[in-house]
């Protein structure tokens, strides 16, 4: 037992890329999200959607953590391997009471605390695990003590919303893992999250974004359910995998260009990029699409049922839109915090996504898909055509 503690960890070489076992962890992360799309389907309404955006934050944080820890050692090997499972098992958990964690009245507060307690030990492992690993570097030790801290102190939110309920719930969850989210922050501009292997951060965020897709197409499924199948659903359903293909290249080319400027990227500069840039602006990249997914399982649910949303309209809109005006904002934000360079195009992307939110409103359900279809599609020509036309000046 003694010998198997003592081992050392196994440090990840720069040119280190994603392992099969980081891949597997991601399985738990798939979970999650299908948790928190059903949760959101179940009860569409706007405070589903926030309380949805929490978990997801929740979520997007245990995976996180596990990243960055990879980014520095190989967690297939030894004790790190044996900790990222006993992780796997707390994601798990708290994934599986998500749908109950928001209930109220006598006796809810067990699935609340559930998801607390299972959050925390994660935390908990991941610091321990963490510290050990830069056991010999004092730099990186003193950003730990000060993340660490802001951890900590995020418990106490987290545990007194589990007890209150209601809104005053999502209020101090919310405020407990802006704290916890923020740490990481505050921690990378005091002393610094070195980056290691850029290539192994960029990948394991791009993949985590291609994880996320996949939601929008198991959405169809859950949508349609055990309806017939008629014509107007496997157009829709082709329809919702031109917005995938549409939402990954619009990512993609965006994500090639921020990896090559995070290789080129050095000492301090590199860690703000990959805190700021991956850590940071890639979780409303993720939740937009999440809502997109949530979107076309509303819609798909519309036609399968053969049924207008009368009154509950808005929601597929919201979803849809929003969700795609999210996606557009935050792969900004990604660009300009990592390249530094965001096209007009690129900009005015998701503002102009948002007007179509009313449109799509008032439209039937296979009309609003087809009309994301094409606006995403003009966009992604349109950003084609503009570098096409910078490589040839």
């Amino acid at each position: 037992m003694g010998r198997i503690v003592g081992t050392r960890p196994k440090a990840a070489p720069e040119t280190h890329g994603t392992t099969l076992f980081e891949i597997f962890f991601d399985l738990v992360f798939v979970f999650g999200l299908i948790r928190v799309t059903t949760f959101m389907s179940e009860r569409p309404a706007p405070m589903t959607l926030a309380q949805g955006f929490v978990v997801l934050l929740l979520l997007w944080i245990s995976w996180l953590v596990f990243c960055w820890l990879g980014n520095h050692v190989r967690i297939d090997v030894g004790v790190i391997r044996t900790g990222t499972t006993v992780a796997m098992a707390a994601v798990f958990l708290a994934a599986l009471v998500i749908p109950d964690a928001w209930q109220t009245g006598p006796g809810t507060e067990e699935s609340r605390l559930i998801l607390v307690l299972t959050y925390v030990a994660l935390r908990i492992i991941y610091l321990v695990l963490f510290r050990w690993v830069m056991a010999g570097n004092q730099q990186l030790r003193r950003t730990i003590r000060i993340y660490a801290l802001a951890t900590v102190l995020s418990w106490i939110p987290l545990f007194l919303g589990a007890m209150f309920g209601g809104t005053t719930q999502i209020l101090l969850w919310a405020a407990a893992l802006a704290i916890d989210m923020g740490g990481g922050v505050v921690a990378s501009v005091r002393s610094g999250w070195p980056v290691r292997s850029p290539g192994h951060f960029a990948e394991r965020h791009s993949l985590v974004v291609i994880i996320a897709l996949g939601e929008s197409l198991i959405s169809v499924g859950a949508g349609i359910g055990d309806e017939r199948i008629r014509g107007s659903i496997l157009l829709a359903a082709l329809l919702t995998l031109a917005v995938t293909v549409c939402l990954y290249w619009l990512y993609s080319a965006s994500a090639a260009t921020a990896r090559e400027a995070l290789i080129m990227e050095t000492g301090l500069r590199r860690a703000h990029v990959g805190v700021n840039a991956y850590s940071v602006a890639h979780f409303p990249v993720l939740a937009g699409i999440i809502y997109v997914a949530l979107g076309v399982e509303q819609a798909l649910a519309g036609l399968a049922d053969e049924k207008s949303h009368g009154t509950s309209a808005w929601m597929p809109a919201i979803t849809l839109f929003g969700g795609t005006a999210l996606f557009l904002a935050a792969r900004a934000t990604f660009l300009s915090l990592s390249v530094r360079r965001v096209r007009p195009g690129q900009l005015v992307a998701p503002v102009v996504a948002l007007p179509l939110l009313p449109v799509g409103r008032y439209l039937p359900d296979l009309a609003a898909l087809g009309l994301l279809t094409a606006f995403l599609a003009v966009l992604l020509s349109y950003e084609a055509w503009t570098r096409r036309s910078t490589q040839v000046q």
